[in-house]
């Protein structure tokens, strides 16, 4: 029996980043994973969907070839190569994650199952490992939903999508949220014929429509079929090929081919098969671990990061919870709450979409004061000679605040991830508008649509009055 400071269980971002954490500080800790060090983001989400958008994107580049200037091009499109490029860069960034780096920090790396045998003890491979503290990141799963004749198919998920190597010439996408967008979009411009299907009346819901709007136009330029308030019921399989039956908006059914089905409704805590309430810790009704503040799971010495306990799925949330739960989990009684009040995220369509913060929906849902300023980017010098001039910064800003005090920002635009950063810091460390207004931005970059938005809010700052004396003042002194 091997005793230690912290196990971890879970080889994805909360995990090591938890492992990370407690090896730095001289902790003595184990990181148990079953399967794949890097978790999903490596292995199966963020990595691989990021490699295939690339291509796709350099495809669509190329089709827009006259627009930019260029008579012909030609190409030979095969997915095997573009799977083995996907493979190539998880494998080319593995190494950040893996059991060699890991043990070289001073972590010990099991590869197994863990069976938590109570608050103190877990079991990998044989081994008993004692411990004084567990911190669980298990992360979820794609949640595959009950509709009839689905598991007749060999339907896709984030897990198995990586796995194929022809080309679907019928994809149907389930789901119209940010995973769903990203891939009908991507196989669209790749050349698949793609029809996504939402239940509820837009794509992107938790957007405010104008962002939503902007990027249904975008993916049905590109080439896919959306269909909003439409409800999967059936999955067909006959002689002449698979069926979706689905139920319309007007209650009408649709029946829809396909070669391939790409289920992203969304994503599911791994928490079934183990006996939670053994361990004093409680499930939440959609299936995530409660924990409080301090990501502690049973009030004491077990603590919970990442997917496996939300509310955010973001790869770099769970990095930010596993902070916590390391420190807290290592250090108590002295503990910290993990602060969720700047979360920013990224939607990887084309255009991006990249918020922190308040959008109007939520304002308008917790009763929150705001003032929207608004910039088009199609006025955006870079992005005009980029051919990307299209979309828009929306900032909300606190009415009472005489500096632009930021509640929160979204960008629809190319590369709005990496533009979203300066309102990111701003939030983070109390500067506002004025600030970000008084910055030197570097002429032409996209990063100036944030000062010219700021400006847009500067300008609506200004009294009439102030602006009738200056008239008077340079009048006098002509």
């Amino acid at each position: 029996m091997t005793s230690f400071n912290t196990v971890v269980i879970g080889g994805g971002a909360a995990g090591l980043v938890s492992a990370y954490i407690s090896a730095a500080v001289k902790a003595k800790v184990a990181l148990i994973e079953r399967e794949l060090m890097g978790g999903d983001c490596l292995n199966t989400g963020c990595v691989p969907s990021k490699a295939l958008i690339k291509t796709a994107k350099f495809i669509h580049e190329m089709k827009r070839h006259k627009e930019l200037g260029v008579k012909t091009v030609t190409y030979d499109l095969d997915l095997k190569d573009i799977m083995a490029r996907v493979h190539q860069t998880i494998a080319k960034i593995a190494p950040h994650d893996s059991v060699e780096r890991y043990t070289g920090l001073g972590v010990d790396c099991f590869q197994g199952q863990a069976n938590i045998l109570n608050s103190r003890e877990v079991e990998v491979d044989g081994k008993v490992l004692k411990t004084k503290n567990i911190i669980l990141a298990h992360g979820a799963a794609p949640f595959v939903p009950p509709i009839k004749g689905l598991d007749q198919v060999p339907y896709l998920t984030s897990e198995n999508l990586w796995k194929i190597d022809n080309l679907p010439a019928k994809l149907i996408v389930l789901g119209g949220g940010p995973i769903g967008c990203e891939l009908a979009q991507a196989f669209a411009r790749l050349g698949s014929k793609v029809t996504q299907v939402e239940m509820m009346p837009s794509i992107l819901m938790r957007e405010d429509a104008d962002v939503a709007e902007l990027v249904h136009k975008h993916l049905t330029e590109d080439g896919v079929n959306i269909l909003t308030q439409t409800k999967a019921t059936e999955v067909e399989k006959g002689a002449d090929g698979n069926f979706l039956i689905c139920e319309g908006d007007n209650k009408q059914q649709l029946k829809l081919p396909f070669d391939h089905i790409l289920v992203a409704v969304g994503r599911k805590a791994r928490t079934a098969g183990i006996a939670w309430d053994k361990l004093g810790i409680s499930l939440r009704p959609n299936g995530t671990i409660d924990v409080d503040p301090y990501l502690s799971a049973n009030g004491s010495n077990i603590f919970a990061a990442g997917d496996v306990t939300g509310p955010y799925q973001f790869t770099h949330t769970a990095a930010h919870q596993a902070y916590y739960a390391a420190v807290n989990a290592l250090f108590r009684p002295i503990k910290f709450k993990a602060n969720y009040r700047v979360i920013p995220w990224v939607t990887y369509t084309d255009p991006e979409v990249a918020q922190v913060g308040l959008n109007e929906k939520e304002a308008k849902k917790q009763g929150i004061r705001y003032e929207v300023v608004k910039y088009g980017i199609d006025d955006l010098d870079r992005a005009i000679t980029e051919s990307e001039d299209h979309g828009f910064v929306k900032v909300l800003v606190d009415p009472s605040s005489s500096k632009g005090r930021i509640l929160g920002a979204t960008i629809v635009s190319h590369n709005a991830g990496e533009l979203n950063t300066e309102f990111v810091a701003a939030m983070q460390h109390g500067f506002g508008l004025n600030q970000i207004l008084g910055t030197v931005h570097p002429y032409p970059t996209m990063s100036e649509a944030n000062k010219y938005a700021a400006g847009v809010w500067k300008r609506g700052q200004t009294k009439p009055w102030i602006m009738n004396l200056l008239s008077k003042f340079h009048s006098m002194r002509r």
